[in-house]
């Protein structure tokens, strides 16, 4: 890391800039400095409480699932031997075995049992035969043909899981799955990461908070929404700071209090060339930056390092830059310290129905709306315009259209690549 500044620095409105990372070197560069959090901070939870928390041990099967063979089919249970080869055979019903319920005996050659989707397979038998395929006779006799073999509709022991088998990995993000899954081996209880410790702060003179009055010149500060929204979404115990003033000595305060106690801290604004940008300068001061622009738009300027413990990102203050931002780089952090895979977020390919421009240099990220056509091809287009203060887009879309550094103008019917908000945001 440096804390080197530049005296004289391209806008971050010019289009090409060599000091600006491309995206997926500043993404790297992110994930190689942050290591994950230690697991001695780790806790037990009760499992229904455990739902998108990150394991902090591996867990391993303590039996297997299912515990006992079982059949697949309402049918009837028989040896594979008394299948016919060809014509039919009369077989005689020597008893039941229902869910919970099992058969107490063996089941020999010319016998089977009722025998219901679920139950445990007697012994002897080896095959279900589906009740669709059995003709009933009279009380305790049916009538089976050859269309069976050996082995159908049973279910066998540990089909689903094996005792001993590494049943999830640690880092893992619990899901609703696995949440049966767990249960599916009895446990009542796991061991996860204590959520991460984010801070977040807004910083601008303009700003004032929902239910103020606005003076000439004053917006309301929606950027502390959208991150609080993206932020309950990863599950981290956050604290909003607020507003902060276009004040250094400001900016030092805050700075200075959330680090000690906080995994990660999120400013916004203050973080481009202005003469009222004071962000990176501050913090530039005090911590240790890694780096401060990005080949992308909306969110060239972006200042990433460390302050004491705590990793910090400060990004732009337009509301669309701010949570294109968060999803590219943001993320990734918080899954690295979480010790979840950071793997990059899903792209499809789809056709674009609208013209699309932008310039050579950066890449960028529009907002857009994914959606079939009747052939059921992936077709998208844009929200409307562009502009990184138009947060209606964001609203509006599912995805971002990916635009690489190198393109410029997409006619419609090309193909393009597109980011959709499923698992971002």
């Amino acid at each position: 890391m440096t804390n080197r500044l530049p005296l004289t620095a391209p806008s971050c409105s010019d289009d090409h800039d060599p000091e600006a990372l491309h995206v997926e070197t500043a993404q790297q560069r992110i994930i190689a400095a942050i290591t994950p959090l230690s697991d001695t901070e780790a806790e037990y939870l009760p499992l229904r409480e455990s739902l998108d928390r990150v394991l902090a041990d591996t867990v391993v099967a303590s039996m297997d699932v299912p515990p006992s063979p079982n059949s697949a089919m309402d049918g009837y249970g028989l040896l594979g031997t008394d299948l016919p080869v060809q014509g039919s055979r009369e077989l005689r019903v020597i008893g039941s075995s229902y869910a919970g319920h099992p058969f107490p005996g063996r089941v020999t050659a010319g016998e089977c049992v009722r025998i219901m989707t679920g139950a445990v397979i007697p012994a002897g038998v080896d095959t279900v035969v589906a009740q669709e395929h059995v003709q009933l006779l009279e009380a305790e006799r049916i009538c089976i043909d050859g269309r069976s073999k050996t082995g159908d509709n049973v279910r066998r022991a540990g089909e689903d899981i094996s005792q001993g088998q590494t049943l999830l990995a640690a880092g893992h993000r619990i899901g609703t799955a696995d949440l049966g899954l767990l249960a599916s081996v009895g446990m009542t209880e796991v061991r996860v990461q204590r959520r991460l410790r984010v801070a977040f702060f807004s910083t601008g003179d303009e700003l004032r908070g929902v239910g103020e009055s606005l003076a000439p010149g004053q917006i309301y500060d929606s950027n502390r929404y959208t991150l609080y929204g993206m932020l309950m979404r990863q599950h981290c115990q956050i604290s909003d700071l607020g507003s902060v003033p276009d004040d250094p000595a400001a900016l030092r305060s805050t700075l200075l209090a959330a680090a000690p106690h906080h995994d990660l801290i999120i400013a916004t604004g203050g973080v481009s060339v202005g003469d009222a940008d004071h962000v990176r300068r501050v913090f530039a001061e005090l911590g240790e930056l890694n780096f401060w622009k990005v080949a992308m738009k909306p969110g060239r300027p972006l200042t990433f390092g460390r302050l004491q413990q705590a990793w910090f990102f400060g990004l732009p203050g337009n509301p669309v830059a701010v949570m294109v931002s968060f999803c590219q780089f943001v993320l990734p952090a918080l899954q690295q310290l979480a010790g979840t895979a950071t793997t990059p977020p899903l792209t499809v390919k789809a056709t674009s129905t609208s013209v699309l421009k932008k310039r050579p240099g950066r890449t960028e990220y529009q907002r857009g709306i994914l959606s079939y056509d009747s052939a059921g091809n992936l077709l998208v287009s844009k929200t409307g315009e562009q502009g990184s203060g138009i947060l209606s887009s964001m609203s509006k879309a599912n995805c971002f259209i990916v635009l690489s550094i190198e393109q410029t103008r997409i006619e419609p019917g090309q193909i393009v690549t597109v980011q959709p908000f499923a698992g971002l945001l």
